[in-house]
């Protein structure tokens, strides 16, 4: 399913958003589980957490595409999105601007039903999920609708301008 994102990521010229709006997501995540047991990625010791997702990640952004990922999420965090929060700091050293954004804030927003991606704001890839946070129905759903793009992009970018650096947030 990721192969969509990694191809269409290798295609974009300009810009790559991802919005996540669940507050967990494949709760039986190996990599999870193995947080929840007390495992930390240690920043120091690259070779321990780069994987390969951050080789597409840092090639896109050398490219000059710059990748945000906005996650909308509840306070106090879950458990999976702390998980999210502890290992976000891959995704930064990899090339990605990361913004956290508590719900509260985002309540007049008008915001899409499903996370997704949206490249240069004309191609728009839409995850579906269960309501446990597994992959469901399509999985992935490749909308080559430059007016739906347009949508996502234009809720998504007011999103992203209430939204806290990752830098600067600091979870409840």
């Amino acid at each position: 399913m990721a192969t969509a994102v990694r191809e269409a990521l290798a295609k974009a010229r300009h810009t790559a958003k991802h919005l996540e709006m669940r507050d967990s997501y494949m709760r039986d995540d190996p990599n999870f589980v193995r947080w929840q047991q007390g495992h930390r990625y240690d920043p120091s010791d690259r070779a321990s957490w780069w994987r390969p997702w951050l080789d597409v990640v840092a090639a896109a952004t050398a490219r000059g595409v710059v990748m945000r990922r906005l996650r909308v999420v509840s306070e106090p965090l879950s458990d999976y999105t702390r998980y999210e929060y502890d290992g976000t700091f891959t995704n930064v050293a990899a090339g990605e601007d990361v913004r956290w954004l508590h719900r509260s804030a985002a309540r007049d927003l008008l915001l899409p039903a499903l996370d997704g991606w949206v490249m240069d704001d004309r191609l728009l890839i839409l995850h579906h999920f269960s309501g446990e946070g597994q992959w469901a129905g399509p999985g992935m759903e490749i909308c080559d609708d430059a007016q739906a793009a347009e949508r996502y992009a234009h809720a998504y970018d007011a999103a992203w301008l209430r939204a806290i650096p990752h830098e600067e947030y600091r979870p409840a």
